[in-house]
């Protein structure tokens, strides 16, 4: 991934992945326009870098992300959110995002903050980690998706839970109710989450592409849809050659050497 300088992230390179964090420590990584458009371009370059077959995006240990930039949002008008379709774009770039994306979070993860990590693929997180839907404490209500990413993640009575009082769920309500991954201890959250992505990242890029491809479905079809999807798709990977190259390593008992293509 080409090197880029940017004032709200902080990128550290892996093999074959790369770690974006969210660096606004003045503000508990509060998700402001200038962080998001960051963040899209950040996230274009590991899109379009064939080297990269995984990203994390995490935050500090105290905050993934606190929630939107309220100082932002505070004085904007129902004429100025409309017409210039605000939360939109930049800040939806994490969920059209093609390759795995793994969600490392501590502490809070709070209003935009919780609807960005439910836009990850894995969410690995510290026994820290707090999730919450606050925005009906403002006056307002989830905007990036939280009504409906939140209810699929955990049924419609925690979600109205949490989205109608506001309330917080800790790290081990969240793992109970199917919000998160799996959480691990804090110390330990950066050494799981980039052994999560060096596992990816030694597997087909092309299969890991395809099967993100067949879960995410699963939210948009019916069962027989989905499944004839999944088929399809089942079908079209032995078009590559990583579909020969990791049958034949599993038959000849060594390990795979995936090129993806």
């Amino acid at each position: 991934m080409a090197e880029q300088t940017f004032n709200t992230l902080i990128i550290e390179p892996g093999e074959g992945f790369t770690l974006i964090r969210l660096n606004r420590p003045e503000a508990l990584n509060a998700l402001n326009s200038a962080m998001m458009t960051e963040l899209g371009q950040a996230l274009d370059a590991a899109e379009a870098d064939t080297a990269v077959r995984c990203v994390i995006l995490t935050g500090s240990e105290k905050a993934f992300a606190a929630g939107a930039d309220i100082k932002e949002m505070a004085a904007k008008t129902y004429a100025e959110t409309f017409l210039g379709d605000f939360l939109t774009g930049a800040h939806e770039r994490a969920a059209r995002f093609r390759k795995p994306l793994i969600g490392a979070v501590a502490g809070y993860a709070l209003g935009g903050g919780c609807e960005l990590a439910m836009m990850c693929d894995i969410l690995i997180v510290a026994d820290t980690a707090r999730f919450g839907q606050p925005e009906i404490t403002l006056g307002v209500a989830p905007g990036l998706g939280g009504s409906q990413r939140l209810t699929r993640a955990v049924g419609k009575a925690k979600a109205m839970d949490m989205i109608l009082t506001g309330r917080m769920i800790d790290a081990a309500e969240a793992e109970r109710c199917g919000l998160v991954s799996r959480v691990v201890p804090a110390a330990d959250l950066m050494t799981e989450a980039k052994a999560a992505a060096a596992k990816i990242a030694g597997l087909s890029p092309i299969a890991a592409l395809m099967c993100k491809e067949m879960v995410e479905a699963a939210f948009e079809t019916t069962l027989s849809q989905g499944v004839r999807y999944e088929r399809r798709l089942f079908q079209s990977l032995f078009a590559f050659e990583d579909q020969k190259e990791g049958m034949a390593a599993f038959l000849e008992k060594r390990k795979p050497q995936f090129k993806g293509r």
